[in-house]
This record gives C-alpha cells, sequence and structure tokens, in this order.
C-alpha cells in the first residue's frame, strides 16, 4: 500500500479537534474534555499500583523482558480469567502487548491480505476500521441497533456472512467489542452464544475486545467470550488501561484460550511479530501483575469507578433526552455516551461541524460519531465529575437550543 494511503487511514477522529482545544485552553479558557476515554486522567492510578511500579524500577527490573511477557504478568491474567470466569487458561497462552493497540495490530498482521475481510460492527472503535484498511482489508460492516439498546441482530449477521461465504469472498475475523466502545453496550449472553455459533458454521475466528470487562453497572451483567466459546477458535483481548486506571503504562494482551490447531496456530505466529519488537514495558508489567493480584485493593478502586460512572453517565442521559435534538440510549458498560443528534431540526449539516463549533462556542471537546463509523451521533466521555458532565450537557442543550431552524 502506498504511504499516502496510509496516512489517509491513520487519521484518529478523537484527537483530531486537539489542535483547536489546545488553542482554546491557551487562551485562557477551560475546555470540558469530553473526547478521550483515559480513566487515568480522572481516576488516579491506585496507589498499591503505583507503588509496585516503584519497587519494579528500584529493582532493577529496566531491561528487556520476555517478548511474550513476564511470568508474573502471564499468571496473574491467567488466575483472573479462571477467577472471575471460571475458564482455565495457560500462562503460556498469553501474550503481554503494548497496549491492545498493538495486539490489534498483530491480528490484522496475521489475518489479512489485500482483499480479505473482517467482520466489524459500526459503531467501532476507530483502530479496528484504521488497522484493517490498512493491511488491505475490504470489510463487511455490521450495526449495532440503536432502537434495540445497540445490540446485535444476529440473524441479519448470518444472512450477510452467509452471502460472502457463498460468493467464495475472504472474511478471516469477527470481532465484538463487549462492554461497546462508543456505545456503553453490554452485550447478552443470548447474543453472544449466536455469534460464536455463526463464528464457527462459517470458520471464522471469533476476536472480542474485553478491555471494559470490569466497568459495568446499570444492573447490567458481563459474560466474557471465553465462558461460551470452549471448542470454537477465539482470542480475547483486555488489559490493564480502564479496570485498574493505567492508560499510560500500555499494557494490553491477548489470550488464546483454544486448543485447536488454529487457535494454536495464531498464538505461535503472534509469538512471532512479538518477538520482533522485543518486549513490552518491563516495569510496567510488574505494576500490572501487582494491579490484578491484589484483589482487595483493586475492588475498593473498581466499585468506586463503577458507582461514580453510572451516577455520571446516567445524569448526563437525562438532561440529553429532555431535549428535542437529540436521543441517547442509556449506556450499561464502559464510560461512554452516544447521543444521535437530529440535524433536520438545527442548521448545522453534519456530526463533524456539530464537534468543532461546539468546540469553539461552548468549550465542550467531543467527538464526531461517523469517526466511529455511524454519522449522525456525537460520542461523549463521561469521566470527569459529575459537575462536568452536567455543565457540558447543558451547554449541549444550549447549543443545539442557539442552532435550532
Amino acid at each position: 500500500m502506498k504511504f499516502s494511503s496510509i496516512v489517509k487511514y491513520a487519521q484518529n477522529p478523537i484527537q483530531e479537534e486537539d489542535p483547536t482545544a489546545e488553542a482554546i485552553a491557551n487562551s485562557g479558557k477551560k475546555v470540558l474534555k469530553l473526547n478521550r476515554g483515559d480513566t487515568a486522567a480522572y481516576f488516579p492510578t491506585p496507589e498499591y499500583i503505583v507503588e509496585s511500579y516503584i519497587k519494579a524500577l528500584r529493582g532493577g527490573k529496566t531491561g528487556y523482558s520476555s517478548p511474550i511477557g513476564i511470568k508474573e504478568l502471564r499468571e496473574a491474567v491467567s488466575e483472573r480469567y479462571g477467577r472471575m470466569y471460571n475458564v482455565g487458561i495457560d500462562p503460556s497462552d498469553v501474550i503481554v502487548t503494548q497496549g491492545v493497540s498493538e495486539a490489534l495490530l498483530f491480528i490484522n498482521l496475521l489475518f489479512l491480505n489485500k482483499g480479505d475481510k473482517a467482520v466489524i460492527f459500526k459503531p467501532y472503535y476507530p483502530l479496528y476500521h484504521i488497522y484493517s484498511m490498512m493491511f488491505g482489508g475490504n470489510n463487511i460492516y455490521e450495526n449495532y441497533v440503536e432502537e434495540d439498546g445497540w445490540e446485535i441482530d444476529t440473524e441479519k449477521l448470518e444472512r450477510s456472512i452467509k452471502k460472502e461465504h457463498k460468493a467464495m469472498r475472504r472474511a478471516r475475523y469477527l470481532l465484538i467489542t463487549n462492554p461497546s466502545n462508543p456505545t456503553g453496550t453490554v452485550l447478552n449472553r443470548k447474543t453472544l452464544k449466536e455469534i460464536v455459533e455463526i463464528a464457527n458454521n462459517y470458520n471464522l475466528m471469533l476476536i472480542s475486545d474485553e478491555i471494559y470487562d470490569e466497568i459495568v453497572y446499570n444492573g447490567a451483567s458481563f459474560t466474557s467470550i471465553s465462558e461460551i466459546a470452549q471448542g470454537v477458535p477465539h482470542i480475547i483481548l483486555n488489559g490493564a488501561s480502564k479496570n485498574f486506571d493505567a492508560t499510560g503504562f500500555r499494557i494490553g494482551f491477548m489470550i488464546f484460550p483454544g486448543k485447536d490447531k488454529y487457535s494454536k496456530l495464531a498464538r505461535d505466529k503472534c509469538v512471532e511479530l512479538a518477538r520482533v519488537r522485543l518486549s513490552s514495558n518491563t516495569p510496567a508489567q510488574y505494576a500490572a501483575a501487582e494491579a490484578m493480584s491484589n484483589i482487595k485493593e483493586h475492588s475498593k478502586a473498581i466499585k468506586f469507578m463503577n458507582s461514580r460512572i453510572e451516577e455520571q453517565s446516567n445524569a448526563a442521559v437525562r438532561i440529553l433526552n429532555k431535549s428535542s435534538y437529540m436521543k441517547a440510549v442509556e449506556p450499561r458498560g464502559a464510560f461512554y455516551i452516544f447521543p444521535r443528534i437530529d440535524f433536520s431540526a438545527l442548521d448545522i449539516r453534519n456530526d463533524k461541524e456539530f464537534v468543532h463549533k461546539l468546540l469553539l462556542e461552548e468549550n465542550v471537546h467531543t467527538t464526531r460519531g461517523s469517526g466511529f463509523g455511524s454519522s449522525g451521533h456525537v460520542r461523549i466521555v463521561t469521566l470527569p465529575d459529575k459537575k462536568s458532565i452536567i455543565d457540558a450537557s447543558e451547554k449541549i442543550i444550549d447549543f443545539c437550543e442557539r442552532h435550532s431552524k
């Protein structure tokens, strides 16, 4: 692929308004930053994790480590999935990566040649689309159903894949995010079972991004794909960024639970890719191992975070849904709201213009929904404190009122 084409796909919508936001902040005005899901900026990394990082540094654990990750962290990941989801995962089937972003890079390097297809759901995390297109993917895009609380229509999904299968088109993997960025959806167990069956029937590697698996609220219950995909080739993506408030540590991991030849081959090839870049951040790995092993301290931190995110997200939804200009589905996981905007009632043409003008006029920094594959929406991060979230939501409504036709 030509360099110009790679640059085209590499643009990240979450950061595209950063220069404007920075200029506003430099002029002395306060910008309400609702564009980036950086947990550590609002929920400081717990002290016990920080101390573990410092201990690793002082202990001289600053050199290259194993390309697949230190033993302590891989064992902690294995124990965590066993404890939380009652699945047996061998530490040798865990590969530590530099965030889930690198894991996604490995997946697309491994599975996609030019013209191959990935099954991706809209709205998606932008990197899913960016990486697949950079590596020549020609994707099958399915939609979460907004009217059904952003659930997946599995009957429609199967019809689409069956059509591609009959035409001998090369679909390689099916990727889900659970809980979802940007919608806050937590997929139910029935839907997950149907997705597993579809992936199995059409020989697709099933990939589940579970980076928000402990950030669940509003009565939702999370099910890991590892609980129901036994015997079906699948890969789980997770990490320390969100649940453990350690975004800057850049610690992610891939889990290959399957004992089938396809899963083992995928794992072995990803090990080879990991060796190319030597290792992930070594002291951060020791801190991440402590983060997952210290159950008592982590339980307190995640309980506090979930309570606050639930309160703040629900407050924002209530305010936004009082307006006639937008409609938001109540989230049940992660920390995002993804409201639909009624542009027929506004003098604004699209979500890109909406986000830009909102930032200029109200100093509220959000992200356009078209950057997630769903135009006509805006993504709002609900991590800041409740007052900031309420103020931002009211500013959004005022902005819509001012731009009403």
